[in-house]
């Protein structure tokens, strides 16, 4: 038996997020199909962490093993590109340990979230970014994104429905970019809870239209109290983009 870890990218606006949910389509649900059908076996596959509807990813990272699956791994991409949806592509494949697990084996994930700022709305980034319909203060965004920065407990900007023993995580990096009218919020981590990111984004995105002060981000991490935070930010804007398996990088 061999144990294949894949990079994935994918577009999730057409998926009921990543885990499978019946027959509504979903990237997990693709991935198995394709990778079943050229192993010859049924092969279930377990990635870094679960996407929801509408969520993208530029570096998912799967794990599956087969003692079925005869393709030579340097063309594993191409073969499963072949059958995959256009929207969903291998793009690295290798043979790993037995022992290595997608999920539990991740040391740090980076995400990054996208607004797009404009007042009649936006065609082409309708569905990879948040349409905000007025100006927001990117200094004071910034400024309290850094509180979110350490070892903190993040009860209140996690949604119900998560199932972790623990609320507590690290950031160990918080960054905004803006390039005119897009602006990226860029989250670096050893773990995310249930929604984590899109209340941390729309906490921040309050505090942009002044509603909140950036101070006001340690009140909440100190309150535990979801409904005290921000609203949970729209699918479309957000993004895996890297998930790291060595503690030193």
């Amino acid at each position: 038996m061999s144990n294949y870890k894949l990079t994935v990218e994918y577009d999730g606006s057409c998926y009921h997020g990543y885990q499978i949910q019946g027959d509504l389509p979903t990237i997990q649900a693709c991935l198995e199909s394709a990778i079943s059908m050229l192993a010859g076996e049924p092969v279930r596959v377990i990635a870094s962490g679960r996407t929801d509807t509408g969520v993208h990813a530029l570096a998912q990272v799967i794990n599956f093993t087969s003692t079925k699956f005869s393709v030579p791994v340097e063309r594993i991409p191409k073969a499963l590109n072949s059958v995959l949806p256009q929207d969903i592509r291998v793009l690295t494949a290798e043979v790993v340990p037995n022992d290595f697990h997608a999920r539990f084996d991740a040391k740090k994930k980076k995400y990054f979230y996208q607004l797009y700022l404009a007042r009649q709305g936006t065609a082409f980034y309708r569905n990879y970014a948040w349409c905000i319909e007025s100006e927001l203060d990117v200094k004071a965004m910034y400024k309290a994104g850094t509180h979110l920065e350490g070892t903190h407990d993040f009860a209140a900007f996690t949604a119900s429905g998560g199932s972790v023993s623990s609320t507590v995580r690290t950031i160990y990096n918080f960054n905004l970019i803006q390039e005119e009218r897009l602006v990226k919020l860029e989250f670096i981590g050893n773990g995310f809870l249930y929604k984590m990111v899109r209340n941390l984004v729309g906490t921040l995105v309050e505090v942009g239209m002044g509603r909140r002060k950036p101070e006001s981000i340690k009140e909440l991490l100190d309150s535990r109290s979801r409904s005290l935070a921000g609203i949970t930010a729209p699918p479309q804007g957000l993004f895996l983009e890297q998930v790291w398996y060595e503690e030193n990088t």
